[in-house]
């Protein structure tokens, strides 16, 4: 095969990932409200399982941050909420980061359209996560297997840093999450697609890079158990984590990958 043949061939292949997360983001915007809203729930729900396992292996491993084998481990269980949720097809916000701005990008979707998209899967995630949270506080005490102290040193982790640091830290999260949307559209088989996950989000568990959603979850298990975590400490995360997850999706993977796709196409 020819150089030519060979360029030929990669451009195509980015072509139809372009094209069906085109199609996939013009699907979901044309989604009726309450869906969008019921399927940002079930994610933020969902993702709280990943929180969850990370306060199990600091209260029963005699590791803790800072421990490399802890540290890989954490960033794995990390990784299984999202598990849960990428392969079973919820509404993320931070996926959404990217696949809902290519179609405003390809000018198939207004601005508007993106806004109604975002606000209704963030609420849901938010709402979620909120309720996860509250539901494992109350069984808290009877599992027997997660001390408060745990969700302490999670949230502590995000939260004790500088403005500046999570807004960046907030924009490398949403740059691989936004990564980890375009090639997952790329895989080929389920396997390659668990294996995406892990090793995207494992990523970001073990950079403790700042991630809206289970973020959420981390930072208020913090603020229900902890005098340490306050309501301002949650403020701020979030907002900062989303202005950044958002810009990084939107940027550094929307904006470029459709650029250099539609460019090179041309």
């Amino acid at each position: 095969m020819s150089d030519s043949e060979t360029d030929s061939t990669e451009q195509m292949t980015s072509r139809n990932i372009l094209g069906s997360l085109l199609e996939s983001g013009l699907h979901e915007m044309n989604r009726e409200r309450s869906g969008l809203l019921l399927s940002g729930l079930s994610a933020g729900l969902d993702i709280g399982f990943g929180p969850l396992m990370m306060a199990v292996v600091l209260t029963l491993s005699p590791g803790t941050f800072g421990d490399l084998s802890t540290e890989l481990l954490l960033a794995s269980v990390y990784s299984i909420g999202f598990m849960f949720v990428i392969l079973g097809r919820s509404e993320l916000f931070t996926e959404h980061t990217t696949l809902a701005v290519i179609p405003v990008l390809d000018h198939q979707a207004s601005v508007r359209q993106l806004g109604r998209l975002w606000g209704l899967v963030y609420v849901g995630n938010i709402v979620g996560g909120l309720l996860f949270t509250l539901l494992v506080t109350l069984l808290m005490p009877e599992l027997g297997v997660v001390d408060p102290a745990a969700f302490e040193t999670i949230a502590l982790k995000l939260v004790d840093h500088d403005l500046t640091w999570l807004f960046v830290g907030g924009v490398f999260a949403g740059w691989l999450m936004g990564l980890l949307a375009w090639l997952i559209t790329a895989a080929q088989d389920t396997t390659a697609r668990i294996l995406l996950v892990l090793i995207v989000t494992g990523t970001i568990g073990l950079l403790h890079l700042p991630h809206s959603i289970a973020g959420n979850v981390e930072v208020l298990f913090g603020l229900i158990v902890s005098s340490a975590i306050t309501p301002a400490d949650y403020v701020g995360f979030l907002v900062l984590a989303t202005l950044g997850n958002a810009f990084g999706g939107a940027v550094f993977v929307a904006l470029l990958k459709y650029g250099h796709v539609v460019r090179g196409a041309n």
